[in-house]
């Protein structure tokens, strides 16, 4: 029995803990040798967006004998009950509690999740500290970015991957085996690892009495050599619901050689190397095929870059184009932002796309080394416009170093006469960031402004740009200067992040969770960063024993020329003496110039039909709202292979209809949708198709010619205790009315009489009765508030559905 089951029907979009998602994998638990869970210390629509965490997920499952599970922060409500019940945090391929693991591996992206690591070790019954545990307790690693600067999180973490882990994270599942099979002590698995590139073990570095590890031993950051050949999922996990990045997502270049000296990214992941072409394309198509996504997005720091992008590009909509899928880039420098590459994105419909200028003037572009001019941007903004965009987003930052008040009215100034430039019609969404220092940077030597001089500028910004045609959207200050305490830390701030999770930081990367107050109490008690920090050139910093490979000579003598306003070209137009290349095995790897070899795309079906597929949602596919069914459906069709006709315009959409939706919770036994399908479509083979593929709980009962529409709908509801008193129903049949008060959606209310709504009611004993309620829609009623109203009973009571054709008795 599922100790699980009951809690998913008391908590907010239940899907998100049910597994069981298209190109997840469940293993045999006891066939398997080694155990292991990778946790996202954010919710589950956060950590699925997350590529790395998917490449980690089938590395793993790749190998033999290697079971790989997922696990999520838990929203509030679930977090309150399973300590209401008891019960840890599970799994969710398995359900197992993440304590019978035998590694626990956490994807560490942004500082603000560290309290949500706690929190998941603490519902997991796992000691916060790695020197609290016991040898039955999982071993618990972290990677990420973040961990170039471990040490906040060090005290609570066995190890370390520092760096890229597709070589170095199976190479330490291989030797966590062996070592498993030898029964061996977990210092002789901690020294093992120890010997690996990337990987660095905390207690083998103690720090000094100034609370600096000694960089003696540095570890030094694993690359990936050749991303052309790296691995990565061909059938990803598909999230149910809308996860944040709700879309495929293909990696065409890693790391970047332009060199903007506030850009952690842009340092840690050198040097710049490419997909090429070819693979990116087949890559798409293949991962299309068995997802069934309708949107794809480039991923890259720089994706105009990539010396193939033109015939990439030109390759990967050939065949988006024809499976009516759009393609969208992250922030594009707006030197690489032509008018053909516009061209391209838009045979589909126009996805957004975000120009980051950074600084409002010239002078303090050189200063970051952001070698963009405003004619570029200007160019880029004015194409967009004249090639039918109607909106464009530019990302600024304020309190970068050397910045005046000049600087920051240059933004407000940018903004107005790109829109001047673009006219009436166009929108532009002004994004402001708050500078946060970060370890490995130039300018991690920099301070960083405080909260009421953030807010005093981002005030100004606003009203200097409170005009039609602009939006302005802004990151919190607060965040910002916890997000700088926190990545600049040293051990001491563990004592922080505890008492911080203590009080009750979580999620704190979301607006309506994060809570400065709670932080401010946390700093005051245990006295971490309450000063604001700007280090010192000569002494050293808490992250220097971590080698990414950029020297510390680079770092500083980029910190110099940013102070007198001096560029430095990217790596494109000369080596700048980084120290990441040795021009051997690391080095600037373009994408190999081979030819893009694909099946022609298929030709548009010139006839059309209407056909009817019928199916159930019963069991886990109860937990799955509409929208995420309709989501799971549309992309069943799609993996089928398909042929939907779609509607025309700027972002058209599949020709398919769905019928009543079913409340969540409820089951159903014959539900429909209505699709227009090509002529030639088998209905028996579409029928069998979608049945080996759509998840648990859906089964396709019937494919084929339309039939008439149902007149009724009959719910069984059932509920655990005696509710359904037989003299509450005959009162209903001898009453001549009975009024119910109903929400349309746009907040409307009226009464509906559930003498007429209601066809025909029976009771079948008192925890069990049958309602079949008409499909007028004069007299639509959610069923559940029809029971209710007729039984008088309260909102406390729990009640499950089944629904099913009915007949309109009366």
């Amino acid at each position: 029995m599922d100790p699980y089951k009951d809690i998913l029907f008391t908590v907010s979009r239940p899907s998100r803990y049910l597994g069981g998602e298209a190109g997840s994998i469940r293993k045999d638990w006891k066939q398997a040798s080694l155990r292991v869970c990778l946790a996202f210390p954010d919710l589950y629509e956060v950590g699925t967006s997350h590529f790395g965490m998917q490449i980690l997920y089938h590395l793993a499952n790749r190998m033999t004998g290697v079971l790989a599970e997922r696990a999520f922060l838990p929203a509030p409500d679930m977090e309150r009950a399973l300590v209401e019940r008891g019960l840890p945090l599970f799994s969710l391929e398995n359900r197992r509690p993440l304590s019978e693991f035998d590694l626990l591996g956490f994807s560490l992206l942004y500082e603000l999740n560290y309290p949500g690591m706690l929190a998941m070790l603490s519902l997991a019954g796992i000691p916060l500290y790695a020197a609290d545990r016991e040898p039955e307790h999982p071993v618990v690693i972290g990677g990420g970015p973040c961990m170039v600067n471990p040490e906040p999180v060090a005290d609570f973490l066995d190890a370390v991957v520092v760096g890229e882990a597709e070589e170095v994270f199976p190479a330490m599942l291989a030797a966590m085996e062996t070592w498993k099979a030898e029964e061996g002590d977990k210092q002789d698995l901690l020294r093992a690892w120890s010997q690996m590139e990337g990987v660095y073990v905390p207690s083998f570095f103690a720090p000094g009495p100034d609370g600096m590890v000694s960089r003696q031993g540095a570890v030094t950051r694993a690359v990936v050599r050749d991303l052309d050949g790296a691995p990565f999922p061909r059938f990803p996990v598909v999230p149910w619901g809308r996860p944040v990045h709700d879309r495929l997502r293909l990696e065409i270049a890693r790391g970047c050689g332009r060199g903007c000296r506030f850009c952690q990214a842009g340092m840690i992941y050198r040097p710049f190397r490419e997909r090429s072409a070819s693979t990116v394309a087949c890559l798409a198509e293949e991962c299309l095929a068995n997802t069934g996504y309708e949107d794809l997005s480039l991923l890259s720091l720089s994706v105009g870059d990539h010396s193939q992008i033109g015939r990439l590009l030109s390759a990967v909509m050939d065949r988006c184009t024809s499976r009516r899928v759009g393609v969208s880039f992250p922030s594009v420098r707006a030197d690489t932002l032509t008018a053909d590459l516009m061209e391209q994105i838009k045979r589909v419909r126009k996805t957004g796309f975000t120009i980051a200028p950074e600084a409002g003037s010239h002078r303090l572009r050189d200063v970051i080394n952001k070698n963009v001019d405003e004619p570029m941007v200007h160019k880029a903004v004015k194409d967009a416009f004249a090639l039918g965009w109607r909106l464009v987003k530019l990302y600024f930052m304020i309190g970068l170093p050397t910045e005046t008040d000049e600087d920051v009215a240059e933004i407000a100034n940018m903004v107005l006469r790109l829109k001047k430039a673009a006219g009436n019609r166009a929108n532009i969404t002004a994004s402001i960031g708050v500078f946060v220092p970060k370890p490995h940077t130039p300018f991690q030597w920099a301070g960083q402004i405080s909260v009421p001089e953030a807010r005093r500028k981002i005030e100004y910004l606003k009203d200097r740009l409170r005009k039609p045609g602009i939006k302005v959207k802004w990151h919190n200050p607060e965040v910002s200067r916890i997000e700088g305490v926190v990545s600049r830390g040293g051990r001491e701030t563990a004592r922080l992040l505890v008492r911080a999770f203590e009080l009750g930081a979580r999620l704190d990367g979301w607006s309506d969770h994060f809570d400065p107050d709670l932080w401010q109490r946390a700093m005051e008690e245990t006295g971490v960063g309450l000063v604001p920090m700007a280090p010192d050139l000569s002494a050293p910093l808490p992250w220097d024993h971590i080698d990414v490979r950029v020297s510390r000579d680079f770092l500083l003598s980029e910190w110099k020329r940013a102070l007198e306003g001096r560029t430095t070209p990217g790596c494109a137009q000369a080596c700048a003496k980084c120290g990441v290349c040795d021009f051997v095995s690391i080095a600037p790897r373009p994408a190999a110039d081979r030819p893009v070899a694909l099946a022609a795309p298929r030709p548009e079906p010139e006839v059309w039909k209407k056909v009817e597929i019928a199916y159930t949602k019963t069991g886990p596919a109860r937990f799955l709202g509409h929208l995420e069914m309709m989501n799971a459906l549309l992309r069943a069709l799609s993996r089928a292979g398909v042929d939907l006709k779609y509607s025309q315009g700027y972002h058209p959409l599949p020709k398919v209809s769905f019928g009543d939706a079913l409340p969540l919770f409820a089951e159903g036994t014959e539900e429909r949708l209505w699709a227009q399908v090509a002529a030639h479509t088998d209905p028996g083979a579409l029928k069998s198709c979608l049945n080996a593929i759509l998840p648990p709980g859906m089964e396709v009962i019937y494919c084929g010619s339309p039939r008439p529409p149902d007149k009724a709908f009959t719910y069984r509801v059932e509920a655990k205790e005696p509710l359904f008193s037989p003299d509450a129903a005959r009162a209903f049949e001898r009453a001549q009315t009975l009024p119910l008060a109903r929400t349309d959606k746009k907040g409307r209310v009226r009464e509906v009489d559930l003498k007429k709504a209601v066809a025909a009611l029976f009771v079948e004993s008192e925890t069990v009765c049958e309602l079949t309620l008409r499909l007028d829609q004069d007299l639509r009623v959610k069923p559940e508030a029809a029971v209710r109203r007729i039984f008088s009973l309260g909102d406390e009571a729990p009640l499950f559905l089944r629904r099913r054709p009915g007949t309109d008795a009366a």
